[in-house]
């Protein structure tokens, strides 16, 4: 029972931990003022018949604040990359020399600023949800360990150890809510 016990805090663990990363994730293509090749994450080029990831046909890096340069590895992929990123519908002009693609990034307005604001409380919000639905499932477990012979003690103990994971992950969603919003406040 003890070991049954122990699987489900760790699965409980893996999954609050997941929902977390996938919060990180959505918070890197979130577009922050300033230039991040995070942003171009999830653009597909038609790569001969192939949707491949932008990051796999071409270097993308920021030579500036406010400019992402995109180095294409095959100069014939120049004008597939550009349809690509205006395709994707983000809100990026990418300007096409013929060898280098570069896109500027405009200085968000302060309305810009707060919707971005809300959008970034939301998906917080949204990924503590998952983090309670994981502390829910966990503590169902626990429930039908305890009528399948868990000693009440040991029950008691785990729905503590879960509430204290449920509380450390809101904590850490809590801080990266805080840093993202002041990483887009900041001008």
């Amino acid at each position: 029972m003890e070991d049954e016990v122990m699987f489900c805090l760790e699965v409980t663990e893996e999954k609050m931990d997941s929902a977390l990363k996938h919060l990180e994730s959505e918070y890197k293509k979130m577009r922050a003022g300033k230039a991040d090749p995070h942003m171009l994450d999830g653009i597909s080029v038609d790569y001969y018949g192939t949707l491949t990831p932008l990051s796999q046909v071409a270097n993308i890096n920021t030579p500036d604040p406010r400019t992402i340069a995109i180095q294409p590895w095959e100069k014939q992929m120049v004008d597939p990359i550009e349809k690509a990123i205006l395709a994707a519908n983000i809100g990026l002009t990418p300007m096409n020399n013929g060898e280098l693609i570069r896109i500027n990034i405009p200085i968000l307005t302060e309305e810009r600023r707060k919707m971005l604001v809300k959008q970034v409380k939301n998906e917080g919000e949204n990924t503590k949800v998952g983090v309670r639905n994981s502390r829910k499932e966990a503590n169902d477990t626990i429930k039908k360990l305890k009528k399948d012979g868990l000693a009440e003690d040991s029950a008691k103990g785990a729905e503590d150890d879960i509430q204290k994971l449920t509380d450390k992950y809101v904590e850490k969603v809590e801080q990266l809510v805080e840093l993202k919003e002041k990483e887009i406040m900041t001008i």
